[in-house]
């Protein structure tokens, strides 16, 4: 997420970066927390604290680029979403909540997606946190099947899947800059 915050910082546009996802970013990441603390998977509280301080960075970053009002759809995202595993964790404690949370985590990045797929042009959108988030996702799953824990394997999974899409976007939309470029010289 780090690269994410960089580029919206140097670029000072967000076009493509979808405020509904920065919003989901930071309630999955406060499950991960809850999670990852009552099923003693230590390894998922450094990076899911640090992972909801980054999104809170972008939120202020999102609503300096695009007005107050534009928080708005980060806190329905977060709203939205945040509230999916509570059910869950009443009926079922925190196994059955960890499953939502790892669904939730699966399509955490589907709001990201659609707006980098519908963006004419995703220029505010970075390709090393996708790539990051996409190696990410590929270590949760893994670590996910090593220890047999069905939240992390199907969180792991989708966000890898949304990573990839994003990438592919973002590889054409750059192929078919490159090669409109030339064209426009040769016009001039």
């Amino acid at each position: 997420i780090v690269p994410q915050v960089v580029h919206l910082h140097r670029l000072k546009a967000s076009d493509g970066v979808s405020g509904s996802w920065i919003g989901v970013g930071l309630a999955m990441n406060l499950w991960w927390v809850g999670y990852g603390w009552a099923s003693e998977l230590w390894g998922i509280l450094p990076v899911s604290t640090v992972a909801f301080g980054l999104y809170a960075v972008m939120a202020a970053q999102f609503a300096r680029l695009n007005g107050r009002a534009s928080l708005g759809s980060c806190a329905a995202g977060a709203l939205v979403v945040g509230v999916v595993p509570i059910p869950a964790l009443g009926v079922g404690g925190w196994p059955a909540a960890g499953v939502v949370v790892g669904l939730c985590y699966a399509v955490q990045f589907a709001p990201a997606a659609i707006a980098t797929l519908r963006s004419d042009s995703p220029r505010g959108v970075s390709p090393p946190p996708w790539a990051g988030a996409g190696t990410e996702a590929a270590g949760w799953l893994v670590y996910g099947i090593t220890v047999g824990d069905a939240a992390l394997m199907i969180g792991g999974g989708g966000g890898l899947l949304a990573s990839v899409v994003i990438l592919v976007r973002l590889s054409r939309h750059r192929a078919l800059r490159r090669e409109t470029t030339p064209r426009l010289a040769a016009r001039m």
